[in-house]
């Protein structure tokens, strides 16, 4: 779903470069109407969250709780499409502070929501897993009507905007939105599920395992955050200057995103690894666990330059509309490579969950080689505008 409406990236780009208002408010109502229909098929696989960890090999009793958990957020799907449509109506014109200040309230706002209702206090029921479900979902539907909101009140669809018609519905506009964002959606759910797999070995390994790989994966997430910043403003560059028919400059902003993202994620890499024991103790008080854990972190280190790369290497893809080849980079990268590596070492070579980060390590290094390789060979400087 995310890949979906993460396909009008290039076409909103190009067009914002290239001076065409009408174009850019026609692919944001095409947008919206993607975000609707892929909502649809998101629902219905959530529905057997719980069923379809049972049969991957998960604990009955957590598979029963993550259902649960899911279950609440159902009708927030449409709500989380629908605001990554709007950021990047916004982010396609270089105007980025809007999401970021409604995305920080939301932060608190369901920081605050998940203490009521998890807990029970000023006087609501206390749901447990229940009650988190229930504030992630409604945080998420808020986004949307926040961010909506904003955009009206400060007039920022003026000069961007073009009104209502069936034109939102044209099949061959929505098509062309499924062309680029397949890719993103192929491209992005080869990544997620190699790490949802990585997750997977570490739950046939043990508990202890499971939940030093889950702090280290949600340290790793957060630091991912800011090359995922860089990735965006690297879409938003590069698809404005190719608009604007600069492909030397647009291929400059794409090796300067690439040098921050890269450097940035070197900062986190030293911080993981100064950092080892400390970092875990904020998540758990278990010795084994926090054992564990602390030998991760240097091999996340590692993993954490790739990561930052290989994010970025994908925003300058889309922001060209060269959705396909980080796809078939990922499959390599994760399928052939990663995660067979994880499961030998981890399995066959008795390393457990540090021989999965290095199998995952190993998969993220392709993937960023390849990357690099491409934009040097066939970036924005020779993209056809």
């Amino acid at each position: 779903g995310m890949g979906l409406t993460l396909g009008i990236d290039p076409i909103l780009t190009q067009a914002h470069g290239a001076g065409d208002a009408r174009g850019v408010g026609l692919v944001t109502q095409r947008g919206l109407v993607m975000a609707a229909l892929a909502g649809v098929p998101t629902v219905l696989l959530w529905l057997v969250t719980g069923p379809a960890l049972e049969l991957a090999g998960q604990d009955p009793g957590l598979a029963a709780m993550a259902h649960d958990y899911v279950l609440m957020q159902l009708p927030s799907v449409f709500g989380f499409l629908g605001f990554m449509v709007l950021r990047s109506y916004l982010q396609g014109r270089s105007i980025v502070a809007p999401a970021m200040w409604v995305t920080l309230l939301a932060n608190v706002f369901n920081a605050l929501l998940n203490w009521v209702l998890i807990f029970g206090e000023l006087g609501a029921p206390a749901m447990g897993l229940r009650g988190a479900g229930i504030a992630t979902g409604v945080t998420r539907s808020l986004m949307l009507v926040a961010l909506a909101l904003w955009i009206w009140r400060a007039g920022l669809q003026r000069g961007a905007w073009t009104p209502w018609t069936w034109a939102a519905l044209a099949p061959a506009g929505l098509l062309e939105i499924v062309r680029y964002g397949l890719p993103v959606s192929v491209q992005l759910g080869l990544e997620m599920w190699a790490f949802q797999a990585a997750t997977l070995f570490a739950g046939w390994l043990g508990e202890a395992e499971l939940a030093a790989h889950t702090i280290a994966i949600n340290l790793a997430s957060l630091s991912f955050m800011v090359p995922l910043g860089v990735a965006m403003a690297a879409v938003t560059r590069v698809g404005n200057l190719l608009g604007a028919g600069d492909g030397r400059g647009a291929q400059r902003a794409a090796w300067v995103a690439l040098a921050v993202g890269a450097g940035v994620m070197t900062v986190s890499a030293a911080v993981f690894v100064a950092l080892r024991t400390e970092l875990p103790a904020l998540y758990n008080d278990d010795v084994a666990v926090l054992a564990l854990a602390a030998g991760l972190l240097p091999i996340a280190g590692a993993f954490q330059i790739f990561d930052g790369i290989q994010v970025v290497g994908g925003g300058v893809l889309r922001g060209m509309g060269r959705t396909r080849p980080a796809a078939l980079f990922n499959l390599v990268g994760y399928y052939v490579l990663g995660l067979p590596v994880a499961w030998w070492l981890a399995f066959r070579r008795g390393m457990g969950v540090a021989g999965i980060w290095w199998g995952l390590t190993v998969g993220l290094m392709v993937v960023a080689v390849l990357l690099i390789a491409w934009i040097g060979a066939r970036g924005p400087l020779r993209a056809r505008i």
